[in-house]
């Protein structure tokens, strides 16, 4: 008569909440990096198709962006006038977002204006908000990143296309970097996790 003996597994992590949740910490950290990594590839490798991509999702957010602004302006008790604020933004949004669909061109630069005018905004916004209160904690950081942000938006509207493309390539590259560090990032979590006290 032969006993067998059912001992504890051998678990790289050991049981408990905390560990369950180590677990799936390192695993979704590393399925992000990994991602990441490929589209930073896929980016990399077709910049192109990538801005023809971003630009007919730009479309399709102009789209349904303006869809929601219409039944915002009809659908509401609001006043008269931003009703027909909302009409406006709406009915000019779904125009863009169908402009976006006539070709890479138009989708491109539509997206690379959009982005543009935002971040020379935001940069004249943090500009003069540091510049006005002097007890603003790395002030002198806040106007730089400003000035840079704001010179970045006119560079962006001025010549759309061309940095649009170079936009591109840096988002590829910044992919490549976050993808690198989030799979560094989870292994790291899942070597300490094997360190967790049982029933942890």
């Amino acid at each position: 008569m032969t006993q067998t003996h059912d001992g504890p597994r051998h678990q790289d992590i050991p049981p408990g909440p905390l560990g369950m949740l180590a677990g799936a910490a390192w695993q979704a950290l590393l399925l992000a990096g990994a991602a990441s990594l490929v589209l930073g590839i896929l980016v990399l490798a077709w910049p192109e198709a990538s801005l023809f991509v971003a630009g007919l999702l730009f479309g399709l957010f102009l789209l349904f962006s303006g869809v929601m602004q219409l039944v915002a302006a009809f659908g509401t008790h609001t006043t008269t006038a931003l009703r027909v604020m909302a009409f406006i933004s709406g009915a000019l949004s779904i125009l863009l977002g169908l402009l976006c669909f006539r070709g890479a061109t138009q989708s491109t630069l539509l997206l690379a204006l959009w982005i543009g005018i935002g971040w020379l905004f935001r940069g004249i916004t943090e500009t003069l908000a540091a510049a006005s209160d002097a007890a603003m904690p790395a002030r002198g950081w806040h106007i730089f990143l400003g000035i840079v942000n704001a010179l970045a938006g006119v560079v962006l509207i001025v010549s759309p296309l061309e940095s649009a493309r170079v936009l591109m390539i840096l988002g590829g590259i910044w992919l490549l970097a976050v993808g690198a560090v989030e799979i560094v990032t989870a292994f790291q979590v899942r070597a300490r996790a094997k360190h967790l006290p049982p029933g942890a």
